[in-house]
């Protein structure tokens, strides 16, 4: 993980794909905790980068909008498989272009073994709007 993250973080890509990595381990290594926004922003940012496309930016962006939104942050269930890919799957890859494609792919794993908690991530992220401000209507 160290490792990876040090390839992402001197990328130099402008989208900022080390966010996705962030929230791509810790939605595969949620423990347990008292604190609940861990999970939360990993699976917002999941759902974000997966479904709606955001760049890692966005997604840093949206996060620190959410973080001023609104609490307390929903309780997730981690799955029993959280998917077959790995950071150790990421990491194998050479650098470049199909290493960037590979953590891309984790997300969508991780994304999808989460499948149980979509609708309510989505309604979490919903309650924001696009510029990712908290709904008031």
């Amino acid at each position: 993980m160290h490792q990876l993250s040090y390839y992402t973080l001197a990328h130099g890509d402008p989208r900022f794909i080390h966010q996705h990595l962030v929230d791509v381990y810790g939605a595969q290594h949620v423990r347990q905790s008292r604190s609940t926004i861990g999970a939360a922003f990993a699976l917002a940012g999941l759902y974000m980068a997966v479904e709606r496309g955001f760049t890692g930016r966005q997604v840093q962006q949206a996060h620190i909008r959410m973080a001023r939104a609104f609490k307390p942050w929903p309780r997730f269930e981690p799955p029993q498989d959280v998917g077959p890919l790995t950071v150790a799957d990421v990491h194998a890859v050479e650098p470049g272009p199909a290493r960037d494609e590979k953590l891309m792919a984790w997300c969508a794993s991780v994304w999808s073994a989460w499948s149980s908690e979509h609708r309510r991530v989505r309604e979490m992220v919903g309650m924001t709007d696009d510029s990712g401000r908290r709904r008031t209507s």
